[in-house]
């Protein structure tokens, strides 16, 4: 599979899907061009529902759609699955442990251009607050596949995040995913690098520049941030005594705060996570608001070498 936007990858996965799985319904909230679910619509239109610029609505009318015996997938923008339409999220969709896949796209700072209102770098912390809410962040088209067709066979609510920019492909393409399962890309001994959706390509290029230096580093891209992968996280920690996380998304509440508290209650070892410190964001080339917040290949050799020293 080529480059290739996760949010595509979801469109094109879900149309493919509904050809053999008739209980697939798909809604959207006036962004169907933007998140892909229009390619779901042009092939069943009898099975996609368009709610307009209303959210709320169309969360509780999920709920209320699968508990029909639908699987449900709902998309929107992060910044308005997880923000305008949390409570009913909360209240109306994962309370009563209703089958609705929530699709948010165009998470991140990799928007862009679109500025600090649509820019959501929170979604993945507030989703992770709601009980038995299942949040996953893949990182490339192929996982993104894979993590769909999962997520049709799971039964309850998941929060899968998509983005817009296009991902490089870090996967392979017999590649298996599991919900509450990491997987290990690069073996290493010196320093353990956990990455999870668009953060995953720079983590892997990290590693192999670490190599130049003879520092060993293990990458491992954690797609499923709840429930996460504690045995997989415990065992870099054992195995190389210090801990960096990469995110496209606030270090409060996100993946890096998700292997802290795994670290803090089983295997404390040095940890460093990278990501948007506690600031929005803002209007501006994916590439530049990337290299201002840190989220680099470089940093993250940068904070290898650092951390390293600290063990």
């Amino acid at each position: 599979m080529e480059a290739i936007a996760t949010r595509e990858a979801c469109g094109l996965t879900l149309a493919k899907l509904g050809r053999v799985n008739k209980n697939i319904v798909v809604l959207d909230a006036d962004l169907s061009e933007s998140t892909k679910s229009i390619i779901f619509a042009k092939e069943f239109p009898e099975r996609f529902f368009n709610y307009g610029i209303a959210e709320q609505n169309m969360m509780a009318q999920a709920a209320g759609i699968a508990s029909c015996g639908k699987v449900v997938f709902a998309h929107t923008f992060a910044i308005f699955a997880s923000g305008r339409a949390w409570e009913q999220v909360r209240n109306g969709i994962t309370a009563g442990g209703f089958n609705v896949k929530i699709v948010g796209s165009h998470g991140g700072l990799s928007v862009g251009a679109d500025g600090l209102s649509h820019q959501c770098i929170e979604d993945i912390s507030l989703m992770r607050t709601i009980p038995g809410m299942v949040v996953i962040v893949p990182s490339d088209g192929i996982e993104t596949e894979k993590v769909i067709e999962k997520a049709v066979e799971y039964t309850g609510p998941v929060y899968i995040r998509t983005s817009r920019a296009k991902s490089p492909v870090v996967n392979n393409k017999d590649y298996k995913f599991e919900i509450g399962k990491g997987n290990l890309l690069r073996d290493g001994t010196d320093v353990a690098i956990i990455a999870c959706g668009i953060m995953v390509e720079p983590a892997l290029n990290a590693a192999k520049a670490l190599a130049g230096s003879g520092i060993r580093a293990r990458v491992i891209n954690i797609a499923c941030i709840k429930p996460i992968d504690k045995e997989m996280i415990i065992k870099a920690a054992r195995d190389t005594g210090a801990i960096i996380t990469a995110e496209d998304h606030t270090v409060i509440g996100g993946l890096g705060s998700a292997v802290a508290e795994v670290l803090g209650e089983e295997y404390p070892v040095p940890l460093k996570r990278i990501g948007v410190l506690d600031r929005f964001g803002e209007s501006g080339e994916p590439d530049e608001l990337f290299k201002k917040n840190g989220l680099t290949t470089e940093n993250i050799i940068e904070e290898a070498k650092r951390i390293i020293k600290r063990k």
